[in-house]
């Protein structure tokens, strides 16, 4: 997806987050997040705002934290860092630096696409303590966010934070699992560590669903939920090995916890 396509999404579903908040009580529980309640969202959404317009600013991450923009109401916090996360976006191009967490991508555009996969998450956890149908998710956003979660937070993720993943690279079934949605396709193979190399995930693009002991397919916007553990299984399709569903199934959580 290009930028300007990202930042349009992101005003969308920010829009949509923003009225959904307004509209629940702040004690109200995330059905998604049932550790949160609305407040709470509210407040997570805004803080990761603030950091990351901080981030671009700085060009490092912040080290005092949190600054004092924050409101005690949540929908005027929401707005009040939105507004400063889009000056900083406005400011920038987004080939600018900017401290990120993915250290090949360090740049204003790598968090122009985080916070729009943020924020459509997020909204959906809004829309549903809210009450409110869940929003369409356009298909070009859902499938780059797919990409995202498979090659960002299980891929890359598996290397860098190997604490989240504890044993489950240790010894791991090491066939092929396919995720795939229309016309895209994703192969992932877990590959145990070797010799002072810890093991991680291997991902890659494939040109079909077919190249893997089970598969995990669906639409584009369902699937993207079910992987950010936003759906249950009957909302995507579940083919193949089971002992290899559940590997998948223990290594995205971990990725997304």
């Amino acid at each position: 997806m290009d930028f300007s396509r990202l930042l349009g999404c992101f005003e969308d579903d920010f829009a949509l987050l923003r009225d959904a908040v307004a509209a629940a009580d702040p004690p109200a529980r995330v059905p998604s997040c049932p550790d949160w309640s609305a407040a709470d969202l509210a407040d997570h959404v805004a803080k990761v705002y603030l950091h990351k317009a901080e981030s671009i600013r700085l060009g490092a991450f912040p080290e005092e934290w949190p600054p004092g923009v924050l409101d005690d109401d949540p929908v005027t916090s929401l707005a009040k860092t939105h507004a400063v996360l889009i000056g900083q976006f406005s400011a920038h191009s987004p080939e600018d630096r900017a401290a990120t967490w993915h250290e090949p991508d360090q740049t204003v555009g790598f968090w122009i696409r985080r916070m729009a996969q943020e924020t459509v998450i997020h909204r959906v956890d809004a829309e549903l303590t809210a009450g409110r149908p869940v929003s369409p998710i356009p298909d070009d956003l859902a499938l780059d966010g797919i990409d995202e979660v498979l090659k960002l937070f299980l891929g890359y993720g598996s290397t860098r934070w190997l604490d989240d993943f504890g044993t489950l690279l240790d010894e791991p079934d090491e066939r092929p699992l396919s995720v795939a949605t229309s016309h895209h396709a994703w192969t992932l193979k877990a590959v145990p560590g070797e010799g002072a190399l810890p093991g991680r995930v291997h991902v890659e693009d494939a040109k079909t669903g077919f190249d893997g002991d089970a598969l995990v397919s669906g639409d584009a916007g369902p699937l993207l939920l079910w992987l950010w553990n936003r759906g249950d299984d009957a909302s995507v399709r579940l083919s193949g090995d089971p002992a290899l569903l559940k590997q998948f199934h223990a290594l995205r959580t971990a990725a997304t916890q």
